[in-house]
């Protein structure tokens, strides 16, 4: 039994698919056993506060007319309110999940996947699969943990779809995967995963993990589903399976289509019973009471059609910049699915060649030491031979990258 659940929450789960999972038997004993941690403000919020040996003559900064919201306002001097100004709601909202014990808050996504791995996976013992090219911190936080890695790489036909065939056959040949890793839209890839790809493995018999979909990019898919342009008419968050299946985990952040990196704030989406699982294991405290601000101001409405409007610019801007790279003849296919805010290039080795992986590398180093314009270099990566990674930027960004590349690949 996991400690803490809300039992109200738990029974606004529609579902507990698939039928031969169980929570608790995928949860390390040491961490099922924790009862949940009681910080000072879980009790008393208001009143005369002797009970947390904080500074109650206030912080140590002005408080000007100048600033936006008074720093007094915020009460910095405080631990931070558990409430968190109201940001599962505004989370749970956003996302249509049942209740806001559905959500789970963390710094950054990269907490939330260093969490998941302590929570679900025994060091020494357990391994998680990951499907390259794929983002680079599941291996970086399964090494902390020490855990293997097994990896099933992306199909290299051009979509960079889930082979789905070799990741259940991986799971049914090996009991110790506790936990598998896909990434929607995919870095670097851009790719956006159906979600009758993600079923498949969720509902594999032979597999008794969790499956975490990294959603990391997924408001830019949404916001061109919104303009009738990709994927009419049908789900494609894992969002939409979380009611329905407990041994899923939805990761967010509001570092990217928000544009809050600096705040560092991450968002699960999953049953609450595994939601728990995450809360009794992380630090007290963890969530600053200014990135909460910050973050449930970006989460209300007018935070969010602000968001919605940038998403909409840059998915201009990188429609623009596809155009452009396509007219310089040193480079090659935009690949991937380009539902995200980057796109993936080749270099080429001459116009009309193959892709040159050195020549990328030669490209991104010049443009980084000698002209100031950082791209990323991904050559390296499965499927990726002489590619370049490319963050959509302003307008003007946009046509200095373009303007330096034809200088360099001339």
């Amino acid at each position: 039994m996991i400690r803490g659940v809300d039992q109200r929450a738990d029974s606004l789960v529609r579902e507990r698919r698939p039928a031969h999972f169980k929570l608790e038997q995928a949860v390390r004993p040491n961490i099922l056993s924790l009862a949940p941690y009681r910080c000072a403000r879980d009790d008393f919020q208001e009143g005369v506060l002797l009970d947390a040996n904080e500074n109650a003559l206030g912080p140590s900064l002005s408080s000007g007319s100048e600033q936006p919201v008074p720093v007094d306002a915020l009460e910095l001097h405080r631990y931070p309110h558990p409430a968190l100004h109201g940001l599962r709601e505004s989370a749970a909202s956003l996302r249509s999940m049942p209740d806001p014990h559905f959500v789970f808050i963390g710094v950054g996504s990269d907490e939330v996947i260093d969490l998941i791995q302590r929570c679900f996976a025994r060091p020494g013992r357990g391994k998680i699969l990951v499907c390259p090219p794929t983002y680079g911190m599941y291996k970086v936080s399964a090494a902390i943990n020490d855990l293997e890695v097994v990896q099933v790489p992306l199909r290299f036909d051009g979509s960079f779809g889930l082979d789905v065939p070799a990741i259940n056959a991986a799971l049914a040949a090996d009991p110790d995967i506790a936990l598998v890793f896909l990434c929607s839209p995919g870095n670097p890839t851009g790719s956006l995963l159906p979600l009758d790809e993600v079923r498949q493995v969720l509902d594999n018999a032979n597999f008794n993990g969790l499956v975490i979909v990294d959603e990391a990019y997924i408001d830019f898919a949404l916001e061109e589903q919104s303009l009738g342009r990709k994927n009419v008419g049908t789900d494609i968050s894992a969002c939409s399976l979380v009611p329905d299946y407990a041994n899923l985990i939805v990761s967010q952040t509001l570092s990217k289509s928000f544009g809050l990196a600096a705040i560092r704030c991450g968002l699960a989406f999953a049953q609450p019973a595994t939601i728990q699982v995450l809360n009794n294991t992380k630090a007290p405290y963890s969530i600053s009471t200014t990135t909460a601000y910050l973050a449930a101001q970006a989460l209300a409405p007018p935070g969010i059609a602000k968001m919605r409007e940038n998403v909409r610019q840059l998915v201009e801007n990188r429609d623009t910049l596809i155009a452009e790279l396509g007219r310089i003849p040193a480079l090659g296919r935009v690949i991937g699915g380009n539902d995200a805010n980057f796109v993936m290039v080749e270099v080429l080795d001459g116009p009309g060649g193959k892709p040159d992986s050195a020549r990328a590398a030669t490209v991104y180093l010049t443009m980084a030491q000698e002209f100031d314009l950082v791209v990323r270099d991904r050559s390296k990566e499965p499927g990726c031979d002489g590619c370049l990674r490319i963050s959509i930027g302003t307008a003007d960004e946009n046509k200095q990258c373009i303007t330096l590349l034809e200088k360099l690949l001339a």
